[in-house]
């Protein structure tokens, strides 16, 4: 691990300005009409990697962009939190929170599976997984810090990370339009259609596009039940940190390693209960949210920027195929669940 006490303030202040660029550009850009699919992150990650064409800030801020792309990303994550309000998710129904746990084990299950049939490595696969299963590119985010890599794997683990993102990406823009399209045929009231999409699709502004086409009701639905499986962010990250703990890393004596425990994790469960139980306002909130996705954005930035982009098309296929093929499961299995049961 790298010794971010001893960072230079010259790197971290270069590499500040460098994230903030493209975490800025990425919210402005994201809120556009048809790159409201893609989302800020995925397009301030795609800003980091075009910013390697400019090699001289880049390398003199290596240190500062590998500080931001781990301590940023954790407190994004903790911010977040402030983004689910748990009343309205226990309003919801335990139907709905059932679903999210159902949706969240069974596709990070399946999606983990198939990929290693595909030959993908274990580190890629948990990444795709979690992606697909639980709410794209945060998911992937944070389930990554709880996949402990020898050092000399850092590098390829965060070429991991940007494969992981760019699948969730594409493929969430992808069953976005196909789930738009093909809801005249499905016969589903907004409420179904809500949790259907809510249920499927890959990150927040996936279910927010795709709910919205069906309606105020369809929206509104999308995004608690999405929520839903945002709330099961920390619990899977415990669990596949804790797993993969004890499946891959054993000391030298021959003992487990200690199990992982993401705290940053507890700080995002932390800050659902603040934003859901204290008076702090709704504007308070949004701003809260907004800084969450601006750290998030500096933080996906400082991962382009630090990880050969051009392996992505040479490893990627695998894991791109088994979320593809574990998305499709999953459209059909919420149709079914959407239909009969709300």
């Amino acid at each position: 691990m790298k010794n971010y006490g001893v960072l230079r303030t010259k790197d971290f202040f270069i590499a500040l300005a460098l994230t903030l660029i493209c975490a800025f550009l990425g919210s402005f850009l994201g809120g556009l009409p048809y790159l409201t699919l893609i989302g800020a992150l995925v397009i301030s990650l795609i800003l980091g990697m075009g910013f390697q064409l400019f090699k001289r800030p880049v390398e003199a801020a290596t240190e500062g962009i590998g500080f931001i792309s781990n301590k940023f990303l954790r407190l994004g994550i903790i911010l977040l939190g402030f983004k689910l309000n748990l009343i309205d998710l226990a309003s919801a129904g335990v139907k709905t929170i059932v679903l999210a746990m159902v949706v969240v084990t069974g596709t990070v299950s399946l999606t983990y599976f198939i990929a290693r049939k595909f030959g993908v490595e274990k580190e890629l696969a948990i990444l795709s997984a979690g992606g697909t299963g639980i709410c794209g590119a945060a998911a992937v985010m944070g389930i990554s810090p709880q996949i402990k890599v020898a050092a000399d794997k850092q590098d390829r683990q965060r070429e991991n990370e940007v494969m992981a993102v760019a699948v969730v990406a594409i493929l969430g823009t992808v069953f976005t339009l196909i789930e738009i399209g093909i809801k005249p045929l499905l016969h589903l009231t907004p409420t179904q259609f809500g949790v259907m999409t809510g249920a499927s699709l890959h990150e927040i502004a996936h279910a927010v596009a795709a709910g919205s086409s069906g309606g105020p009701v369809s929206l509104d639905t999308a995004i608690i039940t999405k929520l839903s499986r945002v709330l099961m962010l920390a619990p899977a990250a415990l669990v596949i940190g804790g797993w993969y703990q004890r499946s891959t890393h054993k000391s030298g004596d021959g003992h487990r390693g200690k199990l992982p425990i993401p705290w940053f994790m507890g700080g995002f469960i932390l800050a659902s209960i603040l934003g859901t139980f204290l008076p702090l306002g709704a504007g308070m909130l949004a701003g809260l949210v907004k800084a969450a996705y601006l750290f998030l954005g500096m933080a996906m930035a400082a991962l382009g920027m630090s990880v050969n982009f051009k392996v992505i098309f040479q490893r990627g296929k695998g894991a791109f195929a088994a979320a593809f093929l574990a998305s499709i499961i999953l459209l059909i299995f919420t149709i079914i669940v959407s239909k009969f049961f709300f």
